[in-house]
């Protein structure tokens, strides 16, 4: 019993011996990462101290460390930033849906100013800016080398001052100036009409308002087409739309599906990670759903059209999307600032990452630029003219009143088709796709 107990003894001395010789280098290596870590910020200390005795000119002491801040947030990723205490309060007035500006989402891409969109109804969308543009100029001065909080913070101002920057177009040989005058940007979150049988919801941003504005918008165009049987469908026009607010998307999303997972979340740690799923109810009644995406189709927007896609309850129509596949948490901080910060990626519910890469449409469809010009519109009126419109043409015998009414009537309505196919191709496009679709019925 002795030996057994005195073998023991010396196996465990081993085993702590063995413990401890494994356990020394890493706990070394922690010390030395925790001292390298301190001597950093002591050499931040002096950095910033050298500035404040020897710059050439007297510094701000707070401008300095709020630069500090957002530099190091800003070396992350394009989306993650500090945000001031002005910067914090512009947010949240933001998300409820009208603020000071030009109306545009803006991103930073290789040091240069990236537009994501227009939003709809802006001074920058009546100035012609397009999803895609660089900014390199603000009233003459270079944004290049600017973080995004300055470049933005270069074109504010009072409402109703003009501002002018200077665009880099793809297909433009040169840069060009372009005017816009500065207004109180009031966001319509969701826009609501129809067209041939089909309800065309315009969906230009996820702010707080935008499930309300979507609920009442559809079922305003359901009763005044008089009820669900005389609707064929619906467009979700997500083109331009620049995201939002994470709930919105989900609430949207949710509108039209019945179950499973709309989109996931995963971060640094696995825990972290969510999943939202649907519930039942589709405000749609299982009708047909296209969904129109393009290069400005951003982030809360992607969300959406990623879930209808992957459920096989919308099609999707266009072009290939932003590919903005990040979750940013707005941290309030001491002094009434703010930290956004980006906390994860998302996924759609086939598991997809939309990040970088966008999410594809099912249909691509370019929207073609109008280049007619006068002399080609008047060649265009000459080639319409019909027998009808020569002088003293003889009269239809063969049909009645009624008859040449009912075709005036559908003649209209081909006219309307193609003056809205000259004015916007891809819902055009998209209409004409849930034609076929309710034409093939619900079991198809």
């Amino acid at each position: 019993m002795k030996k057994f107990f005195l073998a023991a003894a010396v196996g465990c001395l081993t085993g702590g011996v063995v413990t401890t010789q494994v356990a020394a280098p890493l706990l070394a290596q922690e010390a030395a990462k925790t001292t390298n870590v301190y001597e950093q910020l002591d050499l931040f200390g002096d950095i910033f101290e050298r500035i404040r005795a020897q710059y050439v000119e007297e510094v701000d002491e707070s401008d300095l460390i709020e630069a500090a801040i957002n530099g190091m947030l800003t070396s992350l990723d394009p989306h993650s930033s500090y945000l001031s205490p002005d910067d914090a309060a512009d947010m949240r007035v933001q998300t409820r849906g009208e603020f000071g500006g030009l109306g545009i989402e803006v991103t930073l891409e290789e040091g240069f100013v990236k537009v994501v969109s227009p939003i709809d109804g802006t001074p920058a969308e009546s100035a012609g800016i397009e999803a895609g543009d660089f900014i390199t100029h603000v009233d003459g001065e270079s944004v290049l080398g600017l973080n995004l909080n300055e470049a933005v913070e270069l074109m504010r101002g009072p409402v109703g001052s003009e501002i002018i920057i200077t665009v880099v177009r793809e297909g433009e040989t040169e840069p060009f100036d372009v005017s816009i005058i500065r207004d109180t940007i009031k966001l319509t979150a969701v826009r609501a009409r129809t067209e041939r049988n089909t309800v065309v919801l315009r969906v230009t941003t996820f702010n707080d308002q935008t499930y309300k504005n979507l609920e009442s918008g559809l079922a305003e165009q359901i009763d005044e087409a008089g009820g669900d049987d005389n609707v064929s469908g619906i467009v979700l026009d997500l083109r331009n739309n620049p995201g939002g607010l994470l709930t919105q998307a989900i609430k949207v999303s949710d509108a039209f599906l019945e179950k499973g997972e709309i989109v996931s979340t995963r971060g640094r740690n696995p825990e972290d990670g969510e999943r939202f799923n649907a519930t039942p109810g589709d405000l749609a009644e299982g009708k047909p759903i296209v969904v129109l995406i393009n290069g400005g189709s951003a982030s809360a927007s992607e969300i959406v059209a990623g879930a209808l896609q992957d459920h096989r309850r919308a099609v999707v129509v266009g072009t290939k999307s932003f590919g903005k596949g990040s979750v940013q948490t707005v941290m309030p901080l001491r002094g009434d600032g703010a930290m956004r910060l980006t906390t994860a990626r998302y996924y759609t519910p086939s598991g997809r990452s939309i990040q970088a890469l966008g999410v594809s449409p099912d249909i691509v469809v370019e929207q073609p630029r109008s280049r007619q010009t006068e002399d080609e519109e008047e060649d265009a009126n000459r080639r319409t003219r019909s027998e009808a419109d020569l002088r003293g043409s003889l009269g239809n015998d063969s049909l009645s009143e009624d008859e040449i009414r009912q075709i005036e009537e559908e003649r209209a309505k081909a006219e309307e088709v193609a003056k809205l196919r000259e004015e916007d191709y891809q819902l055009a496009y998209a209409i004409d796709i849930l034609k076929g679709l309710s034409a093939l019925g619900p079991e198809q």
